[in-house]
């Protein structure tokens, strides 16, 4: 059995994962015959890390030793800084026919989904949630159905339920440890 390391998918044979696409196994290199060309000249040193021997230049003049003496600073007159003459009053005229609004909306536009939630990754359905009980990734925002059917009865502090804001499970009296939101308890 293959397990994808992204999307934790099992399945028997492929080489990429069938949920999420992550290539699985990676290429084996080809073994290829290689043979030295006879007319190609052979390198006459022993290694890399054989010692070469070198002789300075006499006629060389080693700049990167000596220091670099002191200059004065000269400024050069026709050197052009960047800087421009004053601009005066420049009438500047609006573009006639220049759209500055947004387009008209046309039709209804498209609806939040509503119902049950299907994970991007691991394509488990489920009712409501932020995170996909199978797979631990979050959820897409979704819509919900109605408002009564959120609420929850409030329970005893320190009691499970769960999440008013992302239905995780949770303790009453408590904050949420997937969203932080504190979760109400009965008084």
């Amino acid at each position: 059995m293959i397990i994808c390391p992204v999307c934790e998918h099992q399945q028997a044979q492929g080489i990429e994962c069938e949920v999420c696409g992550k290539k699985l196994v990676a290429a084996a290199p080809v073994a290829v015959a290689v043979a030295t060309l006879p007319e190609l000249e052979q390198t006459q040193l022993a290694g890399g890390r054989a010692p070469v021997p070198v002789a300075s230049i006499p006629d060389l003049e080693l700049t990167r030793r000596d220091a670099v003496p002191n200059v004065a600073v000269q400024a050069v007159p026709e050197l052009d800084t960047g800087r421009s003459a004053k601009v005066g009053n420049v009438a500047a005229a609006p573009v006639q026919d220049m759209d500055t609004g947004r387009a008209d909306a046309i039709g209804a536009k498209t609806a939040a989904p509503v119902g049950p939630i299907v994970c991007r990754y691991c394509r488990n359905v489920q009712e409501t949630g932020a995170v996909c009980d199978r797979c631990g990734m979050r959820l897409p925002k979704v819509k919900l159905a109605s408002p009564e059917a959120n609420a929850a009865p409030k329970v005893a502090a320190g009691e499970r339920t769960k999440c008013p804001k992302c239905n995780s499970p949770a303790h009453a009296g408590r904050a949420c440890v997937t969203c932080g939101t504190l979760v109400p308890a009965a008084e």
